[in-house]
């Protein structure tokens, strides 16, 4: 049975080059990078010229960029700090970030007796950025804002340099989760006055099990996790040699190839929107997925006229996969936090499904799934 791997918002196949890169790191770059030999001191240099390499896609300075394990610890990274170290009383966020911002928000909040607070969601899923700014002009705490760029499940794109300048403009601290971002959208932050971001490999073409943290200059950082001094001590563990050097390599094979990716994915979100509207006119769209205009291209949220999941597992069996989403609670499952808080009743029932992109894609494989819905809609 052939597949068709449909959900890259989720993970994205690595590129040949980078398992290139990892395959011949592992054979000849074992060195521990803290060691003071020549075998260390090699991997010390590797690691470092990533670094170097992966700041100057943003326009920064290596000493602001963070190797981490992953997005989510990254996130975890940040927000801690900015409680901890910066002494950031307040927290202003939405109800539709990802999990790894969301809990930990909460968790603080609880934890320190900071303050949450949450910015209205437009029905379309986009951020009240005049609701934001009422809070901001609310309180002098000192205030951290925490907004993804790209929402990783209807793929509303927030503009985030508006977002940036308001948050100066009124002394907060501005994060930003851009795992779903970074790899398809070219982030210039000597020009966006953004304190804080993420990235994660594996959502552009790289390895799972590592990422970064960006820290603008200045914010010094406490670590979570204490032991050796590396990372310039904030954050203790031995580097992941062979997963950053894959890292970099996706990284800048995704911006050498931006523009005709992008052109490429769009067109092919383009093609399944149209045919998916052929099918029938009770499908509808969530968020501002079918809007290229204020969506990301990669990801499609997509709803269908039907009250089950039975499409999610029919797809799952002809070998198409997608991620589910639905707003209703079924037993364990809590359901999605995103699609419950832009529905209205009679919407949330239905069942979601997330469609998302990549260069690898292509419109045959597209022919192949509209064929297969449209038999299990009809």
């Amino acid at each position: 049975m052939n597949t068709i791997y449909l959900d890259n918002a989720a993970t994205t196949q690595m590129h040949p080059e980078v398992i290139e890169v990892m395959q011949n790191s592992m054979a000849t770059n074992f060195g521990n990078p803290s060691s003071i030999h020549q075998f260390g001191r090699k991997a010390k240099s590797s690691v470092e010229t990533a670094r170097k390499n992966i700041a100057k896609q943003f326009h920064v300075s290596a000493a602001e960029i963070i190797f981490t394990s992953s997005g989510t610890e990254a996130d975890n990274l940040i927000l801690n700090n900015a409680v901890l170290n910066l002494d950031v009383t307040r927290i202003i966020t939405s109800k539709i970030e990802h999990h790894a911002v969301l809990n930990t928000c909460k968790f603080l909040s609880k934890k320190y007796d900071i303050t949450l607070e949450f910015v209205l969601v437009k029905d379309n899923g986009d951020i009240d950025l005049e609701h934001l700014e009422t809070l901001l002009k609310s309180s002098e705490e000192k205030t951290l804002v925490s907004l993804m760029m790209i929402n990783n499940e209807i793929g509303n794109v927030l503009p985030i340099k508006k977002v940036a300048d308001l948050c100066k403009s009124h002394n907060s601290l501005f994060h930003s989760d851009t795992v779903q971002a970074i790899g398809n959208y070219k982030l210039d932050l000597s020009d966006i006055n953004i304190d804080f971001l993420v990235g994660s490999a594996h959502k552009f073409h790289g390895p799972k099990g590592v990422g970064f943290a960006f820290f603008r200059k200045g914010f010094g950082i406490t670590p979570m996790l204490h032991g050796g001094e590396q990372e310039k001590g904030a954050r203790s563990s031995t580097e992941n040699v062979h997963a950053i050097l894959g890292m970099e390599k996706a990284l800048n094979i995704s911006y050498a190839t931006i523009e005709n990716n992008k052109n490429y994915i769009e067109t092919l979100k383009v093609y399944f929107i149209s045919e998916l509207k052929k099918i029938s006119k009770e499908i509808k769209f969530n968020g501002n997925s079918s809007n290229l205009d204020s969506s990301s291209a990669t990801i499609l949220s997509v709803r269908f006229p039907v009250k089950n999941d039975m499409l999610l597992f029919s797809l799952d069996l002809l070998g198409i996969a997608v991620s589910g989403g639905s707003a209703c609670q079924s037993g364990s499952n809590k359901g999605s936090h995103v699609l419950s808080e832009i529905l209205f009743d009679g919407e949330e029932d239905k069942t979601s499904v997330r469609f998302s992109f990549s260069r690898n894609n292509t419109i045959e494989e597209l022919d192949f799934a509209i064929t297969k819905i449209k038999n299990f809609i009809k």
